[in-house]
């Protein structure tokens, strides 16, 4: 089923809708169409281009701001997939300060790791071993939870959700329109 990215008036992303609702949403003049699928729907007496992005034509007022739910697989796309410590393949999620010593868990708090740093590090601070961060951990931007909702991003999407971290490698999977 194809899927079509929801902005606001003031192109912030809103949702994910069913191409087929966002169809009804263009055709009831409630959203322009801002980047199409190339595929069609077709009906008896008319054929609409499938729309891969729409935008609201009014301004929606969002009463609370969604937020990227910390779990393995979010920090796992927010850290590229890679470990934090030596850039091998991660495998778990590290607490750099560790939990049995105040640490929290939240998102500047915990990175990917590979099992070999995460026993090598146990519960101990930073500064009590040899290994190093290359850039501090943290929360993704604002939007990029839809980023994390879905599997693969697809390439006409990037420019509105954008990457789970701005100063790092998305670790999402581009998908052609």
């Amino acid at each position: 089923m194809n899927r079509a990215l929801v902005l606001n008036a003031s192109f912030e992303p809103l949702g994910v809708v069913s191409g087929r609702r966002a169809v009804v949403l263009v055709l009831g003049d409630k959203a322009e169409v801002v980047h199409e699928t190339g595929l069609v729907l077709h009906s008896e007496r008319a054929t609409v281009a499938l729309p891969s992005v729409i935008r609201l034509r009014h301004y929606v007022r969002v009463p609370h701001q969604r937020r990227a739910a910390l779990n393995r697989r979010a920090v796992f796309l927010r850290d590229g997939g890679r470990c934090q410590y030596c850039g091998r393949r991660a495998e778990s999620i590290d607490h750099v300060v560790p939990r049995s010593r105040g640490g929290a868990h939240s998102w500047d708090n915990v990175v990917a790791a590979c099992r070999r740093c995460n026993s090598a590090k146990r519960d101990r601070l930073l500064e009590e071993t040899t290994m190093r961060l290359p850039r501090r951990p943290q929360a993704p931007r604002p939007g990029t939870w839809i980023a994390f909702a879905l599997n693969e991003v697809p390439a006409a999407w990037q420019d509105y959700v954008g990457s789970p971290d701005p100063a790092g490698p998305s670790g999402l999977v581009a998908a052609s329109a």
